[in-house]
């Protein structure tokens, strides 16, 4: 999925710079999927019946015709914002810490996440849910070299007008690097543009001077900065559009009441309640503790009624 993060020992190995991750290995974007032992439908003790946390999400984002709807609501509002955006001289979706450089006199282009952004993942999930699996590397390399998914609803209509107006589409995914040719691929299958190989900005490209913490995406929007006027950013997690520093609740937080009011404007936010960086963030990012315990550290963050 949204991406594919680089395990420990391979970026070590590969790249040597990026932070350590949890085992076993990170889901898309390094922001992991939660998916509990398949549902124990035959088993005759109720309290033994073990919930997919991932069951009722999956269904919804290929069942619905709510989760369709709120994705082409986000594409269509972000067309009748484009023509503004370039207008207007002074727009950047990059933060400034991010920026490095003066846009004046650069070719437009966006940043679009890949995966539940671009690209919908749902049947690897479903697949998941099906078998009773977590997320794993070699699984998720299978999924992407299959180049099946299927587009999110809204991003080729908006993508091809944001090319004829010559905005150039980036990829910017933590599908690793040696996903690009398969995800190229599936992305020109579905229609979306694709200027050439360098428009994939996948997990371990690199960018002189600027050290990558884990998955984070910052250094990879300062390389996309250097050549381009950011005009808008589009993703599924916060960590598309800006560092996260500390992945709490409360650093989160932080982040959207700092940047608001950025969504809707030059920052575009997908719905997919599957997985994410928002999950760990209720237990301490510790992947290391048995499911049961980070369930129970996920009932406890709910706002309960009385």
């Amino acid at each position: 999925m949204k991406q594919r993060a680089l395990t420990l020992s391979a970026l070590a190995c590969a790249l040597a710079l990026t932070a350590c991750q949890r085992a076993p290995a990170p889901a898309p974007k390094a922001e992991q999927a939660a998916v509990a032992p398949a549902d124990a439908a035959a088993t005759t003790k109720p309290e033994a019946v073990a919930a997919n946390d991932n069951l009722n999400a999956v269904l919804w984002m290929q069942a619905s015709a709510e989760y369709r709807a709120a994705a082409t609501t986000v594409y269509r509002a972000a067309a009748d914002k484009l023509g503004v955006a370039l207008a207007e001289k002074n727009w950047d979706a990059l933060v400034p810490d991010e920026r490095g450089n003066a846009a004046t006199g650069l070719k437009p282009a966006v940043i679009m996440d890949v995966d539940e952004t671009v690209l919908d993942n749902s049947p690897y999930q479903a697949r998941l849910v099906r078998d009773g699996k977590a997320y794993d590397e070699v699984s998720w390399d299978a999924w992407v070299a299959e180049k099946k998914a299927k587009a999110v609803p809204g991003v080729v209509e908006f993508a091809k007008a944001a090319a004829a107006k010559g905005v150039t589409i980036l990829y910017l995914s933590n599908r690793a690097v040696h996903l690009k040719d398969a995800t190229i691929a599936n992305l020109k299958a579905v229609g979306m543009p694709v200027k050439d190989d360098s428009v994939f900005l996948g997990l371990g490209t690199l960018l002189d001077g600027c050290e990558q913490n884990g998955s984070e995406k910052n250094c990879r929007r300062q390389l996309a900065g250097q050549q381009y006027r950011v005009l808008m950013q589009f993703g599924d997690q916060l960590g598309d559009f800006v560092q996260v520093v500390a992945n709490t609740p409360e650093g989160r937080t932080q982040l959207l009441d700092e940047y608001g009011d950025w969504f809707g404007e030059r920052w575009w936010m997908l719905p997919n309640p599957s997985y994410g960086s928002w999950e760990p963030a209720t237990f301490n990012n510790d992947w290391s503790q048995p499911l049961e315990a980070r369930r129970a550290a996920k009932r406890a963050a709910l706002d309960v009624a009385p």
